[in-house]
């Protein structure tokens, strides 16, 4: 799964590729325990192990989407 975040006062935004066997739903009630204030850094793990941690309160936004690996490239007949 890939995880899109935009930070405060940057124009860039973070991208973190989760394992594909990552529970969405658990990600998205951590970004929101993180939005609101009850955890002060989101903590992800990509997958290579590496972990990110991004300040809650620089969250401008979050992106999940599908993994690269999910999305078809060609054409179709």
């Amino acid at each position: 799964m890939d995880v899109r975040i935009g930070v405060t006062y940057t124009g860039k935004e973070l991208e973190v590729e989760l394992p594909d066997d990552s529970d969405r739903d658990a990600l998205s009630k951590a970004v929101e325990a993180a939005v609101a204030g009850e955890a002060p850094v989101l903590w992800l793990t990509d997958r290579k192990g590496k972990t990110v941690g991004v300040p809650s309160e620089k969250i401008a936004y979050v992106e999940l989407g599908r993994s690269a690996s999910d999305r078809r490239v060609g054409f179709g007949a």
